[in-house]
């Protein structure tokens, strides 16, 4: 209890949310890899990143992964499904130990349903969220593989400097910058030539930061 209230002043939950849906609130912790929620299955919670990272991908009917964006607290996952009654849009994973304040839709409906300030709330961080998408869209669209891969490879390192590089995890981070597995090969043997990464067949290591931020420049996917 006494971190769910640590988390609420924090954030200012306690300003926006009604008082009755203090006890409903529940604090949820998931481990770095692990799913939080599945795009097609069906939503009935909202959910509040309140530590960590997760990122946020879209699977097409073809089987394509894109990564739409990567959040830090505080965020909200099932804000348009609670709004719409949809099932989840899009997959949502832990990059990293992740803590989420978790309430029932229908423990909203109960007790903040009509709440001016709550609704206020929601609609300002829905619009905020389509208008990040649609500057995400646009980077995707216009910028070029090496700034992709540079800022997806910056975006899963906040703290280590190490990820996998096996077959399977670089076909995943193609799907995911939204180009072929060859090309993702090419551009990682540049990184390594010059300097900016190591690379064997199991790990990517980051070997100069600072040189792989400047490549990536404006951030794609935080």
């Amino acid at each position: 209890m006494e971190q769910i209230d640590h988390y609420m002043k924090r954030y200012g939950l306690d300003e926006v949310l009604p008082s009755a849906i203090r006890p409903q609130l529940k604090l949820v912790r998931y481990t770095p890899g692990e799913v939080i929620c599945t795009q097609g299955a069906k939503a009935e919670q909202l959910h509040f990143l309140v530590s960590g990272k997760i990122r946020v991908s879209h699977t097409s009917a073809a089987g394509k992964r894109l990564v739409l964006s990567f959040k830090y607290p505080l965020d909200l996952i099932g804000d348009i499904e609670y709004i719409r009654r949809t099932p989840f849009l899009n997959t949502v994973e832990a990059v990293t130990p992740v803590e989420m304040l978790v309430v029932r839709f229908d423990d909203l409906d109960r007790h903040a349903k009509d709440d001016v300030t709550w609704l206020r709330y929601l609609l300002e961080g829905i619009t905020k969220k389509f208008e990040m998408k649609s500057q995400s869209m646009s980077f995707n669209l216009f910028y070029p593989v090496d700034v992709r891969l540079a800022s997806y490879l910056l975006s899963m390192t906040p703290e280590e400097t190490t990820l996998g590089s096996t077959v399977d995890e670089l076909t995943d981070i193609a799907d995911l910058i939204g180009t072929s597995y060859r090309h993702v090969n090419r551009t990682l043997k540049r990184f390594v030539e010059a300097g900016l990464i190591a690379r064997d067949r199991r790990h990517i290591t980051i070997m100069d930061r600072d040189r792989l931020i400047a490549v990536a420049g404006e951030s794609i996917y935080e």
